[in-house]
């Protein structure tokens, strides 16, 4: 049996969840969210509790084990999603790296020739601390939110792979709780022709 998929969803105060067949809807204060549970597992929802159950019917099958843990975390990210959301930070290190919002995109100045742009996904939100570095200690922030964790992450792993952060100075994209582990650069020997 799942360990993750033995503990039941509590349904917040404002999230609404609807199951009809193998389609579960999930409505709250961030917008709505529809998934399809999988056919190894089956769905309870009590509205009396204001729980959600998922029912493994073969636990000794390894196939339905995996399915029965799987589908009880995406259920409860689609839960908190629309009741809490989700919100990644991350940073820039580099001297003259910056960033800006222009019409539903990101414009990153990351040190090419051109400036990158990416577009907004639907549903996700992006807030600037910090829009450009100051030196190579002070670095550009900013913080991406949204209640699909899917979308979010997806997004910015896209744009982390712009400039990821090189071993030697740090410059580059990364989350703000990543930690780049740093090389030491060539040591030049000194010596009489």
């Amino acid at each position: 049996m799942s360990r993750i998929g033995k503990k039941a969803i509590s349904i917040p105060k404002g999230v609404t969840v609807e199951a009809s067949g193998r389609k579960v809807k999930v409505s709250g204060p961030l917008g709505k969210m529809q998934m399809d549970v999988s056919s190894l597992v089956n769905l309870e929802v009590d509205k009396d509790e204001e729980q959600i159950r998922l029912i493994n019917p073969k636990p000794d099958v390894r196939k339905h084990r995996q399915m029965h843990g799987t589908m009880r975390a995406l259920l409860a990210n689609m839960v908190t999603g629309v009741s809490k959301g989700f919100e990644r930070k991350m940073e820039i290190y580099g001297t003259g790296y910056n960033l800006k919002e222009q019409g539903g995109k990101l414009v990153f100045q990351v040190g090419f020739c051109h400036p990158v742009e990416m577009k907004l996904p639907e549903g996700v939100k992006v807030n600037i601390d910090v829009p450009a570095t100051r030196g190579n200690d002070v670095p550009a922030r900013f913080s991406l939110s949204g209640p699909d964790k899917h979308i979010l992450g997806q997004f910015a792993a896209n744009i982390r792979r712009i400039r990821p952060p090189e071993p030697y100075k740090g410059k580059g994209i990364r989350y703000a709780d990543e930690q780049v582990r740093r090389k030491v650069g060539k040591a030049f020997a000194t010596g009489s022709a």
